[in-house]
């Protein structure tokens, strides 16, 4: 018997099997609990093929800038489970030409493009938990972020500013909904080779430079983030809400990016 026996999670962002999502829903379902899956139409054939052996699944489409499809992702899983207990956001993007080119160069399309997915989607998917979360007493919101929202990361460029709209809505949602006992954290974990991750510049420097600089001189992996992500689930972190929680081997610590 996990501790998450009995308890039901949504879960989006699966790409494929070095996908953090992935990574968070394997421990999530390792500790008892029930999954909902949702993916993007090109995503369809990985994410059920990932799902096939994991029993009482749901896999359900939804393209997060479609009111529609979040609107029917969350009936059905309402339908299904009965209520909610945990909703895992692990999802971003952002115009590749935006991405990386300079930032003042930024197309006005793509800058929304990115907050939109990025950060507003955390915003319209916690509206709709929120009465199921309700219907089980409560229940925690996790979402994925990076270093980049805070510090210069070249590279990152949108996906930081986007990030940094994430982050504000963690905490205003926190606030917003912790009266109805769902606790919102975020994650900000160090860099991992992830389908996401090829669009960012300079991405292998970044791998070297943790080993060399970070207190620990070690990267991550995504395991690392599944076990955190799980623990923010558990009773033992009932009064954590609101926070940005550092997952990098300590190189957030770091005023210095060369040793």
């Amino acid at each position: 018997m996990g501790e998450l026996e009995g308890k039901t999670a949504l879960i989006f962002g699966v790409a494929n099997h070095n996908s953090i999502a992935w990574a968070i829903a394997q421990k999530l379902a390792a500790q008892g609990a029930r999954l909902a899956f949702t993916y993007q139409e090109r995503m369809e054939q990985n994410v059920r093929k990932l799902t096939a052996n994991m029993e009482g699944a749901l896999v359900i489409p939804c393209d997060v800038q479609r009111d529609e499809d979040l609107d029917a992702t969350f009936e059905q899983v309402g339908k299904e489970f009965g209520g909610l207990d945990i909703l895992i956001h692990s999802v971003a993007y952002a115009p590749t030409d935006d991405l990386r080119g300079r930032v003042s160069h930024v197309s006005r399309a793509g800058f929304l493009t990115a907050v939109d997915v990025s950060a507003y989607s955390l915003l319209a998917m916690a509206k709709r938990a929120e009465p199921l979360m309700q219907a089980r007493g409560g229940g925690s919101i996790v979402a994925m972020t990076y270093l980049g929202s805070e510090r210069v990361v070249p590279g990152y460029n949108l996906m930081g500013i986007a990030k940094a709209a994430l982050e504000a809505s963690i905490r205003y949602l926190a606030w917003d909904l912790g009266s109805a006992n769902i606790r919102v954290n975020g994650i900000s974990a160090g860099p991992l080779r992830t389908l996401s991750a090829r669009g960012v510049g300079n991405i292998n420097d970044m791998f070297t430079l943790i080993d060399q600089v970070a207190p620990l001189h070690r990267n991550i992996e995504q395991g690392d983030v599944g076990d955190l992500a799980t623990l923010l689930c558990l009773p033992v972190t009932s009064n954590l809400t609101g926070n940005i929680l550092y997952l990098d081997s300590g190189f957030h610590l770091m005023g210095l990016g060369t040793m």
